[in-house]
């Protein structure tokens, strides 16, 4: 399957827009109060950070960063080292931390789904060109490296 022709970049500012719109209309119970609520800091500076090594590390082997770009390089050093798609984790940690900060429940919901579109959409189809363009080289690097995590 083909991704849209939509950066997930594009997906991760909408997903926080909602996120942010469902806390204030929506909210549900509410499960982080300061200042518990502040722990998000976390996870949203990790995945900020991880995507900043990630961007970085294609950049310096000069490859494709958008998901429908060629991709000239297997990047398997570094953030790569600890996620195959450090990026779209770095946009489930960014969003996290997000709905951490807020404290109410119902954003959770928008997180898991992201994670489950990002998949579903960028991550299967990348993983085949992947596979395609790098062959062997790519199987052994998937058979070391998960997915997400």
């Amino acid at each position: 399957m083909k991704p849209v022709h939509v950066i997930p970049l594009v997906y991760l500012f909408l997903c926080i827009l909602i996120i942010i719109l469902v806390h204030l209309f929506l909210p549900g119970h509410r499960v982080l109060v300061l200042p518990w609520n502040l722990v998000g800091a976390v996870p949203l500076a990790a995945g900020l950070s991880l995507n900043f090594m990630a961007d970085s590390s294609l950049k310096k082997h000069e490859t494709a960063v958008k998901p429908l770009d060629k991709t000239t390089a297997l990047v398997a050093t570094g953030v790569f080292q600890i996620s195959r798609h450090p990026m779209y984790l770095g946009f489930v940690l960014i969003l996290l931390g997000i709905a951490m900060l807020l404290g109410s429940l119902t954003p959770y919901v928008l997180v898991f789904a992201f994670a489950f579109f990002m998949d579903t959409v960028f991550i299967r189809f990348e993983e085949q060109k992947l596979e395609q363009t790098f062959g062997e080289g790519w199987m052994e690097y998937k058979r070391k490296v998960r997915r997400w995590v």
